[in-house]
């Protein structure tokens, strides 16, 4: 079955960087548009970036852009986020998800929490 699992996720002083992963299975991740989001406390899931599957990448959170990174390794199954310069404001759950029809697939998602 489809299944996403992220790991990567801790706790990091501001200014700090870390490497998010999601690790697929049960799907042809090549030919599928992966995306990053997350779920900061209090507020609605927001689509962070997304890469295409032949690796064009686009950002929908203006407060990430030349911080965060996306990238897949289409061998591996893998799609990462590369974070750095890392801000309290960006303290969530982030999430991998991707759309097969109308059904949309969501992992578990991992801690991502910026403090001193």
């Amino acid at each position: 079955q489809v299944q996403l699992v992220e790991s990567g996720g801790g706790l990091v002083q501001p200014g700090g960087s870390l490497r998010l992963s999601c690790v697929a299975s049960g799907f042809t991740f090549s030919t599928y548009r992966m995306n990053w989001y997350r779920r900061t406390p209090g507020k609605e899931r927001e689509l962070v970036e997304r890469i295409t599957s032949s690796g064009d990448s686009t950002f929908y959170t203006d407060s990430v852009k030349g911080r965060f990174t996306i990238s897949r390794d289409n061998a591996a199954n893998t799609v990462y986020l590369q974070t750095s310069s890392l801000k309290p404001e960006d303290t969530a759950v982030y999430y991998c998800n991707f759309q097969i029809s109308s059904r949309v697939y969501w992992g578990q998602g991992t801690q991502v929490t910026v403090s001193s």
